[in-house]
């Protein structure tokens, strides 16, 4: 009775029945072939995991040996084999970039910025070193522009904000430095306000240039408390000697003496750089009266510096008054335990130019075994980079106030 029953609903309902079984049929292979496609997708994603690791493998062994057009090949090899790894265009586009080959490198980046299934974090990624590219290959403007894009995602990007600092820095736009600067010390980890204090001088030192000098005490104002620089002292010693202040000159050069007795010569050395001053014959007249204030100091204090007293020695010789000049090393060398070779053939040549020439030779002869001689006037104290001219900042490292003075044989 129920197996009639049961033909008799087959037989009203035979294509709802017929429906329900092609229906588990499709089901059943669809099953049958996913599990089947799986494991072939995945010893697929084997091999190509194997392939990969071997072209990494063999791109890394190229670098080491310093052979990067090599390297480039693997990864390309690896971008062919899997389109969809994003480490592979990064490492193919930094390769690029290092090989001086920046519009590669600039297409492979903004490829990888132009894709719709990439997360934001890689694209951030991709930004930065698109921003990177345009940096290596000078394109500045591109370079502040991509850099701001960077900032604009998410602006605690220290490195990002340091390559704007530089790129500001070394075009001389003190305004922008200045921004950036603060912002840096906002996110960044190290102490920006030497640095600071640095651009804000280079800021009044435009105004000084032009004659505006209240927007350039401003500015030194600015400098002063932040950190007060050796180049804020200089300039506002500077500002002091145009200004007719000649009180508070001998007070600052006295105090920038005592607290850095070696930077003695090269603070006349800058003070003497009166090129881009407007009313040079005032300030020369000032400077010749700080000159003389000068090698009329006695201060206890700064007797002992051989930088103090051999700046004083070489200004008494520009007036000729080579006798006094003798006597003050003569008398300080006997009083001073000092082992300068640039005071010993300072003091030979005095001896020579005042007629004392036997033991102008004899100490001549104790000196020839271990003369030295410099190079460069100024050395950066970071990376060792030399010049005669006066850097605050150095154009090798691009640190500032490193500058480090020796004595020019």
């Amino acid at each position: 009775m129920d197996l009639i029953l049961v033909l008799t609903f087959i037989k009203d309902h035979l294509l709802a029945v017929l429906a329900i079984v092609l229906t588990l049929i499709f089901v059943y292979h669809y099953i049958i072939e996913k599990e089947h496609g799986v494991k072939l997708s995945k010893k697929y994603r084997d091999s190509i995991f194997e392939t990969q690791s071997k072209i990494f493998l063999n791109a890394t062994q190229h670098l080491i040996l310093g052979h990067k057009d090599l390297a480039i090949k693997e990864f390309l090899n690896a971008v062919d084999l899997n389109r969809e790894t994003l480490e592979t265009y990064f490492a193919l586009g930094g390769l690029f970039r290092s090989n001086g080959e920046i519009d590669k490198a600039i297409s492979i980046h903004r490829s990888l910025i132009a894709r719709e299934n990439i997360n934001e974090s890689a694209r951030l990624r991709a930004l930065k070193e698109l921003a990177i590219d345009f940096d290596k290959g000078g394109f500045i403007d591109k370079a502040i522009e991509t850099y701001k894009d960077v900032l604009k995602i998410n602006r605690d990007q220290d490195e990002v904000i340091q390559s704007l600092c530089r790129i500001y820095e070394n075009t001389e736009d003190w305004d922008q430095a200045y921004n950036y600067r603060i912002m840096l010390s906002k996110v960044g980890q190290e102490n920006q306000s030497e640095t600071i204090s640095h651009i804000l001088v280079e800021k009044a030192k435009s105004h000084f240039e032009a004659g505006n000098y209240a927007s350039c005490a401003e500015d030194l104002d600015d400098a002063f408390r932040f950190a007060p620089s050796v180049s804020a002292k200089i300039l506002r010693l500077k500002l002091y000697l145009i200004q007719n202040k000649m009180e508070d000159a001998s007070g600052l050069l006295i105090e920038l003496l005592k607290a850095h007795p070696m930077y003695t010569s090269f603070i006349f050395v800058s003070l003497d750089d009166t090129k881009n001053i407007k009313d040079k014959e005032n300030y020369d007249l000032k400077l010749e009266e700080l000159r003389k204030y000068f090698l009329d100091l006695r201060d206890d204090e700064l007797k002992s510096s051989p930088s103090v007293v051999l700046s004083q020695i070489r200004l008494l010789k520009t007036y000729d008054r080579n006798e006094e000049a003798f006597a003050l090393l003569n008398s300080w060398l006997e009083n001073y335990d000092n082992n300068s070779d640039v005071l010993k053939i300072e003091f030979i040549k005095l001896l020579i130019d005042t007629g004392k020439n036997e033991e102008a030779l004899g100490q001549t002869k104790k000196l020839l075994g271990t003369l030295h001689k410099s190079l460069t006037r100024h050395f950066c104290s970071q990376c060792g980079f030399n010049s005669d001219d006066i850097f605050w900042r150095c154009p090798q490292c691009h640190k500032w106030e490193t500058i480090q003075f020796r004595w020019k044989v």
